[in-house]
């Protein structure tokens, strides 16, 4: 079998690093073309990795069976829109879109042209995640938090859609519950958006999850804390590493859990070669992650407008 035509568009910090994972996937894959607004800067990343610059959307279409997006959030729609509509599977991504309706509307899009739409979730392909899984049983309670300086890149969203959004995705994903009320509150320091967000979560089952993130911090953290009968675990995202603090006779016993260590970014986009080749649904799908933004946008709407909004519900 051909190896899947590869391409990026979006040549910025992090489509930079989607080219350069593609690079070394080997056979299963074939990097065909990149494309960016920015001619100089798509030449720049060619010449480094041997690839072949698009001169337009339209020829890196022509050029590719699968596509990475790395743009800006408030292109996400157009350029996911055009390349679904000519077949192309897509990895976009997160914020999966600018607003809930063209998320969907991309979800929508992908289902009927019988695409593969995978949303950069990264965190779910975090080997310590992984191994935490294992040992999860019925959290009750979850402390998520996530601290990072102010970027050094672009962004074109507040903290919620830039950070928090990847904790949302990993909560829905381990609660499993439909969410039915949220709290939040947040502050613009640096930014005309919130810079420093904290909401808390409760969940139909009884789980409640309260989720900080900071992009104003000096330092960097991204843990998670779950309770549930009898133990604690604790999640290291950076570190990539899981622990389980458990009650036995009396006394508290810690067990580090073993985790596979590895880059996620090439996990997850050899896992979205993967889908694309096998028609395989993706760990997380267009679906999962129009769901997230859902909440997301309700949280940034909270800390804007203040209050909980008596009509908000997720799409089926």
């Amino acid at each position: 079998m051909n190896p899947l035509r590869v391409g990026v568009v979006g040549l910025g910090q992090m489509g930079a690093h989607h080219v350069r994972v593609c690079s070394e996937l080997g056979h299963t894959c074939q990097l065909t073309a990149v494309f960016d607004i920015d001619r100089t800067v798509a030449e720049a990343v060619a010449r480094k990795y041997c690839v072949p610059v698009a001169s337009s959307i339209e020829d890196f279409a022509n050029r590719v069976d699968a596509a990475t997006v790395c743009t800006p959030t408030a292109t996400h729609f157009g350029i996911g829109r055009f390349l679904l509509e000519r077949g192309k599977h897509l990895l976009v991504e997160k914020p999966l879109a600018e607003t809930s309706k063209d998320a969907h509307m991309l979800v929508l899009i992908a289902r009927e042209r019988q695409c593969i739409l995978q949303v950069g979730h990264i965190e779910r392909f975090n080997p310590a995640l992984e191994a935490l899984e294992c040992r999860l049983w019925n959290p009750r309670f979850l402390e998520i938090t996530r601290l990072s300086p102010y970027p050094d890149r672009n962004t074109d969203v507040g903290v919620v859609l830039d950070l928090m959004i990847h904790d949302i995705e990993v909560v829905l994903h381990i609660i499993q519950s439909p969410v039915i009320s949220i709290d939040s509150v947040g502050v613009a320091i640096l930014s005309k958006s919130e810079d420093i967000a904290n909401v808390r979560l409760r969940f139909q089952n009884g789980c409640v999850a309260n989720a900080t993130a900071s992009r104003i911090s000096s330092k960097k953290l991204r843990k998670i804390r779950l309770f549930q009968k009898d133990a604690y675990l604790s999640l290291d995202y950076y570190r990539q590493s899981s622990k389980i603090y458990q009650l036995v006779d009396g006394k508290i016993v810690t067990d580090r859990l073993q985790v596979s260590r590895g880059e996620p970014l090439k996990f997850q986009l050899a896992s979205f070669i993967s889908c694309a080749c096998e028609k395989k649904r993706p760990r997380v799908s267009g679906h999962e992650a129009a769901v997230a933004l859902d909440i997301a946008l309700e949280i940034t709407r909270q800390i804007r407008h203040g209050g909980p909004h008596d009509s908000f519900h997720l799409h089926p």
